[in-house]
């Protein structure tokens, strides 16, 4: 009967690790895609400015 306390207590434990566990992933999914677009952006924007400035030069 003991036995089977401890064991729906490690069972349960190992449950709410998962869970927290997969909301932490998913959640630093999030955050680096929404880094990366904003570093795409600004990559892009940088491209954008060196692309005008040679076509000055070859005016």
């Amino acid at each position: 009967m003991t036995g089977d306390i401890i064991f729906q207590l490690i069972v349960f434990g190992l449950l709410v690790l998962f869970i927290i566990s997969f909301i932490l992933f998913v959640k630093r999914l999030l955050v680096n895609s929404t880094n990366k677009n904003s570093q795409l952006i600004e990559i892009g924007k940088k491209l954008d400015k060196i692309i005008e400035i040679m076509e000055k030069e070859k005016k």
